[in-house]
């Protein structure tokens, strides 16, 4: 998928969990409400961070109260090296209704970055629709723009903990987004990844007492 140089990558450096690959893909997914795929996908091995935010429509500056024709969607960075196109691809035709036509706000789509990544999700979604017999109503477009959403959408799960939220906000200031930590634990937070990650990550983070607490309280 599509190649950039890692961007902020001071938010991983202070990451005690990995040290960032040299080389990132970005894909960016719609796939229903955008809580839940940031959560599922932040949970992976291999993924650097998760973002969510508004795409795949013209409307200037879109807002939540104000989306126009633009999607709520995830965009996942992650290391080449551990995940491949399918692997993404995968959870996302596993974890979405892409036999249905939603509503715009909602709806099944990859926005790929570029054409050998357009060229990978329209095959994936013929051969899905080969192997099940059924029209598969999710869109494959390319990427104009993506809009962050508002700071309150951005790992969503994890902020339903504010002791944990509150203090890795407080760690990683301005980059608190696009922490690998934050993205793991969101998805911790929502049920997703093993008690083996839980534990290796929660051993590295050197977080107080207290926050661990909440965390384990809640896995």
């Amino acid at each position: 998928m599509a190649r950039t140089d890692p961007h902020r990558p001071t938010a991983l450096a202070r990451d005690a969990a990995a040290l960032p690959p040299s080389e990132t893909e970005t894909a960016t997914l719609g796939m229903g409400c955008f809580w839940g795929p940031d959560a599922r996908f932040g949970a992976m091995p291999g993924v650097v961070r998760t973002r969510v935010g508004y795409a795949g429509g013209t409307k200037p500056n879109p807002t939540y109260y104000a989306l126009g024709d633009h999607t709520e969607v995830v965009q996942v960075e992650y290391d080449p090296d551990a995940l491949s196109d399918g692997d993404l691809l995968d959870v996302f035709w596993n974890n979405h209704a892409w036999a249905t036509a939603g509503k715009r706000q909602y709806r099944g789509v990859v926005l790929a970055h570029d054409d050998d990544q357009r060229a990978a999700a329209e095959q994936s979604r013929a051969d899905l629709a080969a192997r099940t017999g059924r029209d598969v109503e999710t869109a494959v477009e390319s990427l104009s723009r993506f809009h962050l959403a508002e700071d309150y959408h951005q790992k969503y799960e994890l902020r339903t903990l504010p002791a944990v939220a509150d203090e890795l906000e407080d760690r990683y200031g301005d980059a608190f987004v696009d922490s690998t930590v934050a993205a793991r634990l969101n998805g911790f937070a929502a049920g997703h990844g093993s008690d083996e990650q839980r534990r290796d990550l929660l051993a590295t983070l050197g977080l107080p007492p207290s926050v661990i607490d909440e965390i384990r309280r809640r896995f």
